[in-house]
């Protein structure tokens, strides 16, 4: 098989689940046109521990690790297999890379990888195993985190960073059509420096862009983007998936690497 690209994919709030808007639709073609990989590894923020644990469960649940949206989210399932051999695999790799990473057996799937994953493979038979981030991740170790993961691509595995091009919380607009400027313009300095590989201006997003810290008051979903970047082929081309604004703020806004 040939190297497979990497994905970052703005996840969005959870009821992205059940309203696909633009970004639905863009993830299933890519799920479409991209060679069917031999499992699908996610990074997401929505499993921060200590220290980098691996999930190794042979059937990973659907969590719903949320609360305050309608029930019928709560009703989704996203039944896809684990991949017990091939967590071994990645924790040994992570080791070889100075991790101290360990296996988890019991955790699932966090809607961080499930509601994306149910855009690009709805059959749910593609196995999935997510990598947590650690408490201590900042852009330089997203950034080698990214490069230690690179290698599976040769392998198969599409590596994704699922997060949120611009994630701020405090500003979120339910059920409202207003869009927030700020919150563009953020978009499209990322988009011109994803584009131009400019790795300088990526990982010091805080002073680079344009509200940087309004549009990101935290680091977390921002991170999986960089996560993404170092795991692709350096240089490489770069397809935008314009998934447009969810909620006034949240970007969705994704980038296939190849």
């Amino acid at each position: 098989m040939a190297r497979l690209p990497t994905l970052f994919v703005s996840h969005g709030a959870p009821t992205f689940a059940l309203e696909p808007g633009r970004a639905g639709p863009l993830l299933q073609a890519v799920g479409e046109c991209l060679p069917r990989p031999k499992a699908v590894l996610v990074v997401s923020p929505h499993w921060i521990t200590r220290e980098i644990a691996v999930t190794a469960s042979a059937r990973p649940a659907t969590i719903h690790d949320f609360g305050g949206f309608p029930d019928a989210l709560y009703q989704l399932q996203y039944p896809a297999p684990g991949a017990p051999m091939l967590a071994e695999t990645v924790m040994a790799l992570l080791r070889d890379q100075g991790y101290p990473a360990t296996c988890d057996p019991e955790r699932g799937l966090d809607h961080g990888a499930w509601v994306p994953l149910r855009y690009l493979y709805p059959d749910a038979a593609v196995p999935v195993i997510q990598v947590s981030m650690p408490a201590s991740l900042d852009p330089h170790s997203a950034w080698r985190l990214g490069q230690a993961l690179a290698p599976l691509a040769e392998a198969g595995v599409l590596v994704v960073g699922s997060g949120s091009l611009t994630h701020n919380l405090y500003e979120f607009r339910m059920g409202s059509d207003e869009q927030a400027d700020y919150a563009w313009e953020f978009v499209h300095w990322a988009r011109q420096a994803v584009r131009g590989h400019d790795k300088a201006a990526l990982m010091d997003y805080l002073h680079r862009a344009p509200h940087g810290r309004r549009a990101h008051p935290t680091p977390e979903h921002y991170l999986p983007l960089l996560v993404a970047a170092a795991a692709a082929t350096p240089g490489g081309e770069v397809d935008v998936l314009e998934g447009g604004m969810s909620h006034g703020v949240l970007s969705m806004e994704s980038y296939l690497f190849h």
